[in-house]
């Protein structure tokens, strides 16, 4: 027999609860807690401890798609492609990007189902005491299927908006995605000839304090024999002493730019490896590009102005899905049904169909303010889209500038070397013959370091410049290589 509350045990029950409830009013009531911590700090002037996060001992969540065991017999000699390709397949962001596509397409696939209908199946079971093949008062049990069907037949653009919107969004992912991976290259790109032209300047500086080693003991040679006196010596040594302490910056510089490579990577910072970069002649001759077809092809190459191009036509067709809600629209609907109930022989079938036009009529105006939204967004989406334009033709000119000086540092930077070598050269004769003077030679040698630097400098900044300019132009080789230059060799490992 079913359980039956009578009024009196519903009155005691109240009560019961109200008298719970009056007593835990008066009651501190703590904060909830969270991983075994509180879930507030206890006071104002008393930081928060947050719980322990768990940590799965089988996988750690910074580990590196490709490790460096996987690499550990190539990190001496990895090609700049091999560099890249190792980046990219580490690189949080282009995961990341590639996820957030995927998350896009999924919707576009997802808006696209609503130009079919939907059906929906359930099944129920009703227990009651009300029925009407039993008595008033007698428990019956009645269960069984159903089907409904719904689908919008007309929506006067609603659903190609929508389904627009969509598709523009996933081809916005799908750019930002290329424009993530344009600057994942240009970034290992970049530490990668940092790193050689520290290594390069190492090795020039190494050379000129060898020099002023040598000339510290061709001062202390003649002093000894008494052409020179000891101020020519102190001079001497405190060129070494700067030499040394120039060699010194330069060895932490390889250090810090070995690092930087190694995150760019996707490793972590003090990863020990090394290697050898080779920078080849430069044959600037055989680039050449102008401003107007660099950015002819930014234009129509750039990642991140498709995927801005792509978000304001996805908000243009928001407003258009905005405008049909407040349109008719036409829906067919049907549903099917099958229940048995307790002590009747034969099931009960019902069915409907039905064609509905909805109407809007008055909604608060909430309609015509979302419509007005979704065009007010539309046009900020588009102009930000030509604000970028004007932005990337911008970096185009002031890449192709930076460029054009490049190329001319390299011409001029050739000519203040083998001045200053020759320079070098005579003034160490003299000092030897002894008809120089040490502050002569110490000059020289003092311009050709610099002179050396900036060989290097000029030399790894016209890699540099023209990858920047690659990447502005959003053309930038998947593998390091550069379409602006083909056939250009860039700096590489020396096999």
């Amino acid at each position: 027999m079913p359980h039956r509350l009578t009024v009196s045990v519903l009155l005691r029950l109240v009560a019961a609860t109200g008298l719970a409830l009056f007593v835990s009013a008066g009651c501190a009531i703590a904060p909830p807690g969270t991983g075994g911590v509180a879930g507030v700090a206890p006071g104002p002037d008393r930081p928060w401890t947050p719980p322990t996060p768990p940590v799965d001992p089988g996988e750690s969540p910074v580990e590196p798609v490709i490790t460096p065991e996987d690499v550990a017999e190539r990190l001496a000699r990895l090609t700049l492609a091999e560099v890249v390709d190792i980046a990219l397949a580490n690189s949080p962001a282009t995961r990341a990007a590639w996820a957030d596509a995927k998350a896009a397409a999924a919707g576009y696939g997802a808006a696209k189902s609503d130009r079919l209908p939907s059906l929906d199946g359930s099944a129920n079971v009703t227990r009651g005491n009300t029925s009407n093949t039993a008595a008033v008062g007698d428990w019956v049990t009645s269960y069984g299927p159903g089907v409904s069907l719904s689908w919008r037949l007309l929506d006067f653009g609603g659903r190609g908006g929508r389904i627009e919107a969509a598709q523009q969004t996933m081809l916005a992912a799908d750019w930002t995605h290329n424009a993530v991976i344009q600057d994942a290259i240009f970034t290992v790109e970049s530490a990668f000839y940092r790193y050689a032209g520290a290594k390069a300047i190492l090795e020039a500086n190494q050379a000129s304090f060898a020099e002023a080693e040598s000339s510290v003991v061709a001062a202390e040679t003649r002093h000894d024999v008494g052409l020179a006196t000891i101020a020519d010596v102190l001079q001497a040594r405190t060129a070494r002493a700067q030499a040394k302490l120039d060699l010194l910056t330069v060895e932490g510089q390889v250090r810090t730019t070995r690092g930087a490579l190694a995150v760019s990577m996707g490793y972590p910072a003090h990863l020990p490896y090394d290697v050898v970069i080779g920078v080849p002649e430069i044959p600037v001759q055989d680039v050449s590009q102008n401003v107007e077809t660099l950015v002819a092809r930014a234009v129509a190459n750039r990642p991140d102005l498709q995927a801005a191009q792509a978000r304001a036509l996805a908000a243009t067709a928001r407003a258009r899905a905005a405008r049909s809600d407040l349109l008719p629209s036409l829906s067919l609907n049907g549903s099917a049904a099958r229940t048995w109930t307790e002590g009747v022989d034969d099931p009960r079938d019902r069915s409907s169909g039905s064609l509905v036009v909805n109407l809007p009529l008055f909604g608060g105006f909430s309609g015509r303010h979302d419509l007005a939204r979704a065009q007010a967004e539309a046009d900020a989406a588009a102009e930000r889209a030509r604000g970028l334009r004007q932005q990337i033709v911008y970096e185009i000119f002031v890449a192709h500038s930076d460029f054009l000086t490049a190329s001319e540092r390299v011409r001029t930077v050739e000519e203040l070397l083998t001045s200053a070598t020759r320079s070098e050269e005579v003034a160490r004769g003299r000092y030897r013959e002894g008809v120089g003077d040490i502050l002569d030679l110490l000059a020289a040698q003092r311009a050709l370091a610099e002179a050396r630097a900036q060989h290097v400098n000029a030399r790894l900044g016209w890699f540099i410049s023209l990858a920047q300019l690659a990447r502005d132009a959003g053309v930038l080789g998947l593998h390091g290589d550069n379409p602006l230059a083909p056939g250009n060799l860039h700096p590489e490992v020396e096999k």
